[in-house]
């Protein structure tokens, strides 16, 4: 065998060696991270401080659309039109305890009663569902003991009842057949329990309804990032274990986790939310997740929180440690003075709700704005 072919054959072996080397290294750079196990330092994630500064070009960093926020056309209570909307409540997130009836934003109709009713007769009077079309029914007692008024309960008197329907919601505004809906059913109520309900002119109501349904439409604000991964992909125990780090917790739906809220029967403060079909894999591990979604509802949150600020600082502080950058839906570039001038415009946001008695996180605004 002659030196050329010697030296033919060496070199076609180190180039098959170097293409096994580089499929290799490639299929492992692209593989989905994987969680830290228990008693193994975390991973070093690559220079950088996940700003996006010293990501490719085609890479922004951290974008929000605002103008999404002040659509009036609120048939879904989306975090932004792009992006599916929220999810069920997470464990540890009770389901919100509603306030009582309050004429800002119901239509209330009085019962007068001959004499005082039990609980038990209210609660078998009680229509079996309490929605007029996408608006919810609630009936109130005047408690006899107490002078308050209460939803029927059982071993109570009631002196006089109080049947409402909410003017506006998500959905939209109150129309003439929901409102028509609402009055078979609390008189209804009222023929059971011997009362005399009084209602409020249809026409009038409809046309307060339409006027706070035009308010709530230019003030909603649902935010959303969007975290993509950079270079490797994420598995859903990776996302679940960064998430955690930060507070957020599992909700009922895979694929959606939650950071809840201080009180109890608060909403979720921030939700962050990948993909359900990931989650459910037959082998998670091997799922590739390439973005998540961070997402808030403003009127749904406390001010005093400080939702926006903690919406930034998690989003950044994921970014740096997946590897990550955040951009909005369209992936477009979001600057540190566009967040700011985002977060001055809520401010004033803020301001118009509670000059409207209808503070973000307040009993009326998570009615109102959901």
């Amino acid at each position: 065998m002659s030196s050329l072919t010697v030296a033919l054959a060496i070199l076609g072996g180190l180039v098959l060696a170097a293409v096994i080397a580089y499929n290799t290294w490639t299929s492992r750079r692209n593989a989905p991270r994987q969680p830290d196990l228990p008693g193994v330092p975390p991973t070093a994630a690559p220079e950088g401080d996940g700003s996006g500064t010293e990501a490719d070009p085609e890479e922004p960093v951290l974008r929000v659309d605002p103008g999404d926020a002040a659509s009036a056309d609120r048939h879904e209570p989306l975090f932004d039109p792009d992006l599916p909307p929220p999810t069920a409540q997470s464990p540890g997130v009770l389901v919100e305890r509603r306030g009582g009836l309050d004429p800002l934003i119901d239509v209330i109709a009085p019962v007068a009663l001959d004499a005082p009713v039990s609980g038990a007769a209210a609660l078998a009077a009680l229509p079996p569902t309490r929605r007029a079309g996408s608006k919810p029914i609630a009936i109130e007692g005047l408690n006899a003991a107490t002078g308050q008024w209460e939803p029927p309960a059982a071993g109570q008197r009631y002196s006089a009842f109080q049947a409402g329907v909410q003017l506006a919601n998500r959905t939209g505004a109150l129309n003439e057949i929901e409102y028509s809906e609402f009055v078979v059913k609390a008189q209804a109520f009222a023929d059971a329990v011997n009362g005399a309900p009084e209602f409020p002119e249809m026409l009038d109501e409809v046309a307060r309804a339409r006027e706070l349904d035009q308010f709530a439409g230019a003030h909603d604000a649902q935010l959303a990032f969007v975290l993509r991964a950079r270079h490797a992909a994420w598995s859903p125990g990776y996302v679940q274990q960064n998430a955690a780090r930060h507070g957020f917790v599992a909700g009922l739906i895979p694929g959606r986790m939650v950071l809840p809220g201080g009180d109890a029967g608060a909403p979720p403060v921030l939700g962050l939310a990948f993909d359900t079909q990931a989650a459910l894999a037959d082998d998670p591990a091997q799922s590739a997740i390439r973005e998540l979604t961070l997402s808030l509802d403003v009127p749904q949150v406390d001010r005093g929180a400080e939702p926006f600020a903690r919406m930034r600082e998690i989003a950044e502080a994921l970014a740096r440690e997946m590897d990550g950058v955040v951009t909005d839906g369209d992936g477009q570039l979001l600057r540190t003075e566009t967040m700011d001038a985002i977060g001055a415009d809520l401010e004033q946001l803020y301001d118009t709700l509670q000059q409207r008695d209808l503070a973000a996180g307040s009993a009326l605004a998570r009615r109102l704005f959901s």
